[in-house]
């Protein structure tokens, strides 16, 4: 067999591994999705008319602030399942398994593979579900072409995945699965102070930076702008670099971790 061969055997069955342990173990995810799907009712029931007026005008209902919230609420629907995977990796390297997984003749990489895609499939079925949550109280995009939706749902994949790797990396250099839990936390933090609920302009101006150059910003515009024909402006290319170095930085941090020999 050769080697490309064995590699995708090795990483389909680690990705369905971690696939019957999300479906055998759905409380974390579940209770991660939570989140961001309160959140979403909570601003448009009880801030939806007040939040439109500021950013509509006057007159115009929730609806409005319907159609801003939702990009940012699936973004951040991603940054919160990714936690799950964090937890989910320290938990495998600090119970013995990947001790077990270094004995085998298996795919080293595999294993780190099948958390990754594992881990995209559950963030997009995630996504799926608040959006349609969304779609439920109002939400609509009558405005987005074919090609403009293929867009976007490739830049919830690609986020998705830059995101996993990181959390994959947090995973591996936590202790134990509290620790990890903790460390990804700025995963959750990062679109509450992103502009998924306001936008950049109208916060203070000492924290518009804080707001403005962080991946999450310039994904959710460009999202927006997709779903809803706002202007994207540089945010698109910003998104994508962002999604590719956080890629990238994730990757190697996790190789790095997974290659170092277990003390």
């Amino acid at each position: 067999m050769s080697t490309l061969s064995l590699a995708v055997r090795d990483s389909s069955t680690m990705l369905r591994r971690n696939l019957l342990h999300a479906r055998r173990y759905p409380s974390l995810t579940l209770n991660l999705l939570l989140t961001p799907i309160m959140l979403l009712l909570l601003f448009v029931y009880i801030f939806g008319d007040t939040m439109s007026t500021g950013i509509s005008g006057a007159g115009t209902g929730r609806s409005a602030y319907i159609a801003y919230i939702v990009p940012g609420l699936l973004l951040m629907t991603i940054g919160s399942t990714v936690v799950g995977t964090a937890v989910s990796v320290s938990t495998d390297m600090t119970e013995g398994i990947i001790a077990r997984f270094r004995t085998m003749a298996i795919h080293r990489g595999s294993v780190l593979v099948g958390h990754v895609v594992g881990s995209v499939l559950q963030s997009v079925a995630s996504v799926v579900l608040v959006g349609a949550v969304g779609v439920a109280i109002g939400f609509r995009s009558t405005d987005a072409t074919a090609l403009e939706w293929l867009a976007a749902f490739a830049l919830l994949a690609l986020f998705a995945l830059a995101l996993t790797w990181i959390a994959v990396g947090m995973g591996m250099a936590s202790p134990n699965a509290e620790a990890a839990s903790n460390n990804a936390t700025p995963l959750i933090i990062l679109p509450l102070i992103s502009s998924a609920f306001v936008p950049v302009e109208a916060m203070p101006g000492w924290f518009q930076p804080i707001a403005e150059y962080q991946p999450f910003t310039p994904a959710i515009e460009t999202l927006r702008g997709l779903l809803l024909g706002t202007e994207i402006g540089h945010n698109g290319w910003l998104a994508v670099a962002w999604c590719l170095g956080l890629t990238v930085l994730g990757y190697l941090w996790s190789k790095a971790a997974f290659d170092r020999d277990p003390k």
